[in-house]
């Protein structure tokens, strides 16, 4: 018998809604930034209380297993009053705790969400982000998102073309 090794040994990554019982747990999330992490992303107490307030966003916490690990919103594109200018659905917020951080729980999420946004018929979603030391840009380009050539204020956009099954 030969002993196989699993290469991608992290438990499934799915999402769930937030709950007045989850809450306060997704807000603490934003604590186990580092600094520099904690600069290219909003709070998420901040975040909720945006998303809580649109009529287009949508936002989930991020489990591996049993274990939050991150926190995700989307903008889903039916209002304008957010001063997101998008066509489609845009990835408003996007953040992985800090211990968790380095595990493939930030691709696995993404991959997931590709696979949701496939399904419902999405052809494509936009991002955000700043450019600089400690930036996500690298990280998403590896997932197949590109550059638009417009801003965001200081932030330049990014879109990932989500392939048809």
């Amino acid at each position: 018998m030969t002993d196989t090794v699993n290469p991608d040994p992290a438990p499934a990554v799915h999402f769930r809604p937030i709950t007045f019982k989850t809450v306060v747990e997704v807000c603490k999330l934003s604590d186990t930034l580092s600094p520099l992490h904690h600069q290219m992303v909003a709070d998420n107490a901040i975040s909720i209380a945006q998303g809580h307030f649109s009529e287009a966003a949508w936002m989930r916490a991020i489990y591996a297993g049993d274990t939050m690990v991150g926190f995700i919103m989307l903008h889903t594109g039916l209002g304008y009053d957010d001063r997101i200018d998008c066509p489609g659905v845009f990835m408003w917020r996007f953040m992985i705790a800090g211990l968790h951080q380095g595990k493939g729980y930030g691709r696995k999420a993404l991959e997931t969400l590709f696979e949701h946004l496939r399904a419902t018929g999405v052809p494509e979603m936009y991002t955000s982000c700043e450019v600089g030391e400690g930036s996500p840009e690298g990280f998403y380009r590896k997932l197949g998102f590109t550059s638009t050539g417009k801003m965001y204020g200081d932030e330049i956009e990014l879109i990932r073309k989500i392939a048809p099954r």
